[in-house]
């Protein structure tokens, strides 16, 4: 498993036996699943829940699965984050469709039909290429995203909703500097013509106080 606790897996497929499927294989190995079945949705869902990890087929109504990953990809290159772990389910066989996957920044393609079992060990794969170990437990740090609970040292540590965004987000992007309009995007969806900076800034400030030894030097 990743340095993630019970990481969060969004499936998206229109095929309502291979999410219950995957649902079952995942959970049963620790992991969070949500569920989708279509591709606006899925827009959506990434940008408001923040998935560690999303397992995506390319025949979907809405949006394309292809479409669904160029999109997700242009946002982060527009908000410089770390790109999100996609792994691409497809009843395709054709060796097009694969290059045009990895060429757009899929971190894996899986080819239907497959093994359960497989697939999740291809899911704690990217994880652990996304997530090196301690990348989430730094200093004591433990971020449950599942459950949205922050640890230090073994003690919970109560954050608001916004704080723990903020925290998961940076976790998502470790060793990266963002500035405070990158945050206001990425964290609140919100510009600095709509939402000061003052913000972020306050946000940073109670939650080095929460989750630092020493706010004054965070790590």
């Amino acid at each position: 498993m990743s340095g993630i606790s019970h990481p969060h897996v969004l499936v998206v497929d229109d095929d309502e036996r291979v999410r219950t499927l995957l649902s079952w294989q995942l959970e049963s190995e620790g992991f969070i699943v949500r569920c989708t079945a279509d591709g606006t949705d899925a827009l959506e869902r990434i940008e408001q829940d923040h998935p560690d990890v999303v397992v995506l087929d390319l025949s979907l109504p809405g949006v394309a699965g292809l479409d669904v990953l160029r999109r997700v990809r242009e946002r982060e290159e527009a908000a410089c984050a770390t790109p999100l772990p996609v792994i691409i389910l497809s009843g395709r066989t054709g060796e097009t469709d694969r290059i045009v996957g990895l060429d757009l920044g899929a971190d894996d393609y899986l080819v239907k039909p497959f093994s359960p079992g497989e697939l999740a060990a291809r899911v704690r794969s990217v994880l652990r290429r996304a997530h090196p170990p301690g990348s989430a437990s730094s200093s004591g740090l433990r971020v449950d995203t599942g459950t949205r609970e922050v640890f230090v040292s073994g003690r919970r540590v109560d954050l608001t909703a916004r704080e723990f965004d903020l925290l998961a987000f940076l976790i998502r992007n470790p060793r990266q500097v963002f500035t405070r309009p990158q945050l206001l995007r990425s964290v609140w969806a919100s510009e600095v013509s709509w939402q000061s900076e003052a913000t972020v800034t306050e946000h940073i400030h109670r939650l080095r106080g929460k989750v630092e030894d020493d706010p004054a030097h965070p790590r």
